[in-house]
This record gives C-alpha cells, structure tokens and sequence, in this order.
C-alpha cells in the first residue's frame, strides 16, 4: 500500500476513542410507500474519533507529533480497534482454526486472510491486510503448518504464500487465527485545538479514516 507507514497509532489513546464500521445504503421509497435499498459500497469503512481517548496535554502533544510524522492525511497507519481486533471473539485467543480462507487445489500457493461476519442470511468476510507480526497461525485440514519453512505471511498485506511443494492439496481447507490492525489515515489536515477549552474539558476532534483498498 502507497503512503503507508507500517506504525501504530497509540494504543493507549485508540482505547478511548470512539467509532465502528459504516457503511452507504440508498433508500428510495415509492410512491406507494414501498422502499427500494441498494448498497453504494460493496465493503463498510471504519471511522473514528481518536479525540475521545486524549485526557491530558501530554497525550494530546503525542497526536501533534504522530499527526505530523504522517503529514496529515498524506500518510495512513495501523489502528488498533478494540472491539474488533481477532479472528476469535474480543476474549479468547486466536486459533489456527479461527477463520476458514480457502480451499486447496493443489497448486494454488497464495491466500489472503479474511474474516467471516454473519454466516446465516448474508455472510460478510471482510479482508484482512494488516495482520500483526507474530500473531498469524495457519492450518490444512486442522494441521498446523510451520513458519516459513511450509507457509510465510506478508504483515503489510495479509498475503500468505506457501512454499512449493507445500501447496494445498484439492479439498484441503485453509484456516488461519490472528490479530490484526485496521489500515487507516487521519481525515483532516488540522488540528484546531483550543487549550483552555482542553483544559475545561473539551473534546478536540480528530477523525479516523479507514484506508478503502
């Protein structure tokens, strides 16, 4: 991903922040009082308020300074959303088996990671691209694979490439666990902050935008 920085945005500040996935539905109602809705987004996009998790003046020089390391909105970085950050449920630990990404055929050595939202009605898998480094565990048919001797994953693009001759076999599944970042940009390129407001209690805000791919 261009313009990227493979840098977290402070953990500590993210926790407090507020915010979660949107998305952009057109509804249209008939004159008979029927609707007609249709998604303008075949992916939802997250955004965030990170001024919600400042509490004091050091943290809020902390986000001038990561601000301005980015350039603003030139330079997207990783965001830690902490509903949303595993493969598994926010409380448990991630397991090779946590998230099924495909299906082998015997020559396909390339997978990307995803996770599987729903599952009855209209199951929604959102694609994974920043896993955290260290955290990604891979299974075929149930059997943990080795890293990198048999499977390697790319962290900046959640990519994983089996090594030859460890392709898949056909029917095989591929499973995988992890935690991951959400690819993201600030969406302003100021930051007005008023210090005495700040120090009464004010909120400054500071939009969070994920990166559409």
């Amino acid at each position: 991903m261009s313009g990227f920085h493979e840098v977290r945005f402070p953990i500590e500040i993210a926790r407090g922040a507020r915010g979660g996935p949107e998305r952009l539905t057109q509804v249209v109602t008939l004159a008979s009082g029927r609707e007609i809705r249709n998604s303008r987004w075949a992916h939802s996009r997250r955004r965030y308020d990170a001024g919600f998790g400042i509490r004091t003046l050091d943290a809020l020089a902390n986000i001038v300074a990561f601000f301005e390391e980015r350039r603003g909105r030139l330079y997207g970085f990783r965001w830690r959303d902490r509903l949303d950050w595993k493969s598994c449920a926010p409380s448990a630990e991630p397991a090779a088996g946590d998230q099924q990404i495909g299906v082998g055929d015997g020559a396909t050595r390339v997978f990307q990671l995803g996770k599987l939202y729903g599952g009855l009605h209209a199951p929604y898998v959102r694609r994974i691209t920043k896993p955290v480094p260290g955290s990604v565990l891979v299974a075929v048919n149930g059997i943990v694979q080795e890293q990198p001797s048999a499977v390697s994953c790319d962290h900046a693009t959640g990519s994983l490439t089996f090594a030859v001759g460890h392709a898949p076999v056909a029917g095989a599944l591929v499973s995988a666990g992890f935690a991951f970042d959400v690819p993201v940009r600030f969406d302003l390129d100021m930051i007005e902050v008023d210090l005495s407001a700040f120090e009464a209690g004010d909120i400054p805000k500071i939009p969070i935008v994920e990166i559409a791919d």
